[in-house]
């Protein structure tokens, strides 16, 4: 087991960057308790998931700096820098987490819009006469 580990996760146009230590479980989001800048359970699980999946929970401490994007995915870019932490603390918990999906960056983003459209595909009414 390493000591501090860094690692940068991103969803949409959120960007989650960490430090990881051993520790008691302690996740501190922008200074503040996980669970009060993350109210949604939901969104508390989505964070807490690497660590359910590999029994690492209890084990670490996570100092986050999350910014960009909405809430979810926030969530979603922290879930991916954990993953990413864990698998470089201990490469045995790779293959758990590659299996769930946890290390692939999800590349979805949101389409530009484009000139001359209402939106990044749709058009204005069309009139033939």
């Amino acid at each position: 087991m390493a000591e501090l580990t860094n690692k940068i996760g991103r969803r949409k146009t959120a960007i989650a960057r960490i430090s990881l230590t051993p520790g008691k479980g302690e996740i501190l989001v922008n200074g503040r308790a996980f669970t009060e800048y993350f109210p949604s359970e939901i969104l508390q699980i989505v964070v807490n998931q690497p660590f359910a999946l590999t029994n690492t929970l209890g084990s670490f401490d996570v100092k986050a700096n999350v910014d960009g994007g909405g809430i979810k995915g926030q969530a979603e870019a922290l879930r991916l820098a954990i993953s990413r932490a864990l698998q470089t603390q201990d490469s045995e918990l790779r293959p758990p987490l590659k299996k769930e999906g946890f290390l692939t960056r999800d590349p979805r983003m949101v389409e530009r819009k484009k000139a001359g459209r209402r939106k990044a595909r749709k058009r204005f009414q069309f009139s033939k006469r």
